[in-house]
């Protein structure tokens, strides 16, 4: 069987388009025929796997309604059937329809996946294939729906923790902006020829410098942070600045805990799914995303293979936690390997809301009173003169 792809016309006029599989073309013509869709072109699908993304939602919500399916007892293949109707019109029909044809001509599912990379990363094709081999394909898409759902709840909590930071410090850029370039050079005429206090001198001479200096000091800043973009969609210049970030205490340690319970996670998963652990290795250091952490662990494979316990290989470098490396080893010698790795990833977990929490809860009054102090400070300047009676009046 084949798809085709259709446009059509409603019943009231208007343009659609939709998918169908048939055998021919023909076939095609004689479904929608019978359908009474009134189509006005239609013409064979061409895939593009390689190009189709989805939303995290979505992919989660195709893990969770196949694991209720195959939970109730459908089969494969009637279970993509039944959410091809629900997914009719979302990005993910035209996958659903070919998923379809393939596990009907008799491919396995995980083999079918691989042709949506940028839908289905490896350590869900590996989760998948794990649950084909030991035939509990159930539990995997259970498993796998539960990692997606923390994986986005953890960068959820992470860009949440970051929006208040950011909002002030626009809010503070915002009034600094107003104070030295609009309020104090519409207030400048009232102290000519007048006897300052220094603070006063100082805030007018700050003012008046930016405002006869504003178009270079606007395109120096500008090709500043132009230059940090470009810095930042290189691939070079992003792990030179995630190697630096490592060096800022507090930063180190949010990025420690989240890159470790992303890698403990997965590795529990794939590991409990039949994996062997050279393969959990190298698929759990992909979702690390840190040039630092990944080099480790690619150090540690090697010595693995070698017949080194991953334990042992963890201790040698100071960036792994002294509690990964114990529970490690306890796992190890008890053989619950898979069970030692998610106690870890909850552990860090937890730790990540309360790292988060103490990081905002310390930010936001430092910058609050940053922000007082200038607003303060600027003020008072404009203020001190007008104290002065005598000058006044004079």
């Amino acid at each position: 069987m084949a798809l085709y792809q259709y446009t059509a016309l409603s019943e009231e006029g208007r343009r659609k388009m939709g998918m169908i599989n048939a055998d021919s073309i023909e076939a095609a013509k004689e479904r929608l025929r019978k359908q009474q869709i009134l189509v006005t072109k239609l013409a064979r699908y061409t895939k593009k796997g390689e190009h189709l993304t989805l939303s995290p939602a979505l992919l989660i919500g195709f893990t969770r309604d196949l694991y209720v399916l195959l939970r109730a007892g459908l089969p494969l293949y009637d279970g993509l059937i039944t959410l091809e109707e629900k997914y009719r019109r979302t990005k993910l029909h035209p996958i659903f329809l070919d998923l379809c044809d393939q596990v009907k001509e008799g491919r396995l599912f995980s083999e079918a996946l691989k042709d949506y990379p940028k839908v289905f990363d490896p350590i869900y094709l590996s989760m998948i294939k794990a649950g084909e081999e030991s035939g509990d394909l159930e539990q995997s898409f259970f498993e796998l729906e539960k990692l997606i759902g923390r994986q986005q709840a953890l960068k959820k909590k992470l860009s949440t923790a970051l929006i208040y930071p950011a909002f002030l410090g626009a809010f503070c850029l915002t009034v600094i902006t107003v104070l030295l370039f609009f309020l104090i050079p519409s207030m400048s005429e009232l102290f000519e020829g007048r006897k300052l206090h220094p603070m006063t001198e100082g805030v007018l001479a700050l003012s008046r410098f930016l405002n006869q200096n504003a178009v270079p000091l606007f395109l120096t800043v500008f090709g500043v942070v132009l230059g940090f973009l470009v810095f930042l969609r290189n691939p070079q210049g992003q792990k030179r600045l995630k190697k630096m970030l490592l060096h800022l205490p507090i930063v180190k340690r949010i990025f420690t805990e989240t890159v470790l319970s992303r890698f403990c996670r997965v590795f529990s998963l794939l590991f409990k799914g039949g994996v062997p652990m050279i393969e959990c290795l190298r698929l759990a250091k992909r979702v690390m995303k840190h040039p630092s952490f990944e080099d480790v662990v690619t150090q540690a494979e090697s010595k693995v293979l070698e017949g080194c316990r991953l334990s042992e290989e963890f201790q040698k470098d100071p960036l792994i936690p002294t509690l990964v490396v114990r529970m490690l080893a306890i796992s190890e010698e008890s053989g619950r390997v898979a069970e030692m790795m998610r106690h870890l990833s909850d552990i860090y977990e937890e730790d990540i809301e309360r790292s988060l929490a103490r990081l905002t809860s310390f930010i936001q009054p430092v910058m609050l009173l940053f922000l007082g102090v200038v607003v303060a400070v600027i003020l008072l300047a404009v203020l001190l003169p007008l104290t002065d009676v005598s000058s006044i009046l004079s």
